[in-house]
């Protein structure tokens, strides 16, 4: 088997299935005449070494052949393990090796703010993923996940009691990022490797039970197969996609109630903003949208996506059965209800709004 995944002139279908994946999602042909292009444009692969994201970024290199890409890659080093320094030039060592360029090694510190250490580590990865997209102009950084991957999240998101934008998982396309393996399996990434006679690393966190996404992947998914067939990361991802077009719609509709609703100032003596929203608009929308505007309120304001409860505890300032408030929601972002009289549309009529503010 060559480098470009062919034995005896025949080209492995796991890897043939792959191209077309990444090429669909990318505009790219992987057959037929090659189309070089002044100045091409660059892509990154974000890549740990791992099986998926090695194979991804081997796939990639093809285009690259081809001219109307450039391919290069980013290699995250955590610090989270002995040895990740050299794990992390081995891996950037195999990409230089497939013909990407640049290959960037980006070392990172974790931030632990009470989210826990796979948190910090995503939040991390993605910052460097980000700058450095930013500093060599790449337009879009592709992730290796993979069906299995999607399966796991949406597993996740059931076990946490997430709404739809959580259960939806991981979409093709969010921002600069790219996710052309949703649609393959964990076990195709290690064969791609297998093919192209590439060393992945297999990270030893991904055997760890302390982690629940191992636990959900090693013993919560193989359960559900044995006992539901063996389709069932299929059916979960199948799920996330068919629910990502639902929270799309929904936020949608909601950005532009948002846009309609939000009125935005600067509380008088302070520097602190705050957005009020019309308590009659809010009653006029169906449950998920106004869920979804105060969540959007609370986000702008520099806070953090609420949880269930606390736009619960908000929502319930529109009954004018109890307190006016404050609510607090997350990431010291407060709500509350203020009131008026007003002639309209009848003499005496009280409406007023909701005002969520952020708090030093």
């Amino acid at each position: 088997m060559t480098a470009q995944g062919t034995s005896r002139g025949r080209l492995d279908p796991t890897v043939g299935k792959a191209r077309a994946m990444v090429g669909g999602l990318l505009g790219l042909k992987t057959t037929g005449k090659n189309r070089p292009v002044q100045n091409p444009p660059l892509i990154l692969v974000g890549c740990s070494g791992g099986p998926d994201s090695l194979a991804l970024a081997a796939v990639c290199a093809f285009f690259a052949t081809r001219g109307e890409v450039r391919v290069g890659a980013v290699v995250v080093d955590h610090q989270m393990q002995e040895g990740s320094a050299e794990v992390a030039q081995a891996t950037a060592g195999q990409l230089r090796g497939l013909g990407l360029d640049p290959v960037v090694v980006r070392t990172v510190d974790l931030e632990h703010d009470g989210a826990g250490p796979e948190a910090a580590a995503r939040a991390a990865r993605f910052g460097a993923l980000e700058a450095t997209a930013h500093q060599l102009g790449a337009d879009q950084v592709l992730l290796g996940h993979t069906l299995d991957d999607q399966a796991e999240s949406v597993l996740l998101g059931l076990a946490r009691g997430s709404g739809t934008r959580s259960l939806a998982g991981m979409r093709e396309r969010r921002g600069m990022y790219v996710r052309p393996f949703l649609g393959l399996r964990r076990d195709e990434t290690l064969a791609i490797c297998q093919a192209l006679g590439l060393t992945p690393w297999h990270d030893p966190a991904n055997q760890d039970p302390a982690y629940l996404r191992v636990r959900v992947r090693n013993t919560v998914l193989p359960f559900l197969g044995a006992e539901l067939g063996p389709g069932v990361a299929a059916s979960l991802a199948r799920s996330a996609t068919i629910l990502g077009y639902d929270a799309d719609f929904l936020d949608e509709l909601a950005e532009a109630e948002f846009v309609t609703l939000a009125q935005r100032s600067t509380e008088s003596g302070t520097e602190f903003p705050q957005i009020a929203l019309s308590e009659n608009g809010l009653r006029g929308l169906p449950a998920a949208l106004r869920m979804r505007v105060l969540a959007l309120a609370a986000v702008e304001l520099g806070g953090v996506q609420p949880s269930l409860e606390r736009l619960a505890a908000a929502e319930t300032l529109l009954a004018r059965s109890g307190s006016a408030g404050p609510v607090q929601l997350a990431g010291k972002v407060s709500a509350w209800r203020i009131s008026r009289k007003h002639s309209v549309p009848h003499e005496g009529a009280s409406y007023g709004k909701l005002v969520l503010k952020r708090s030093s």
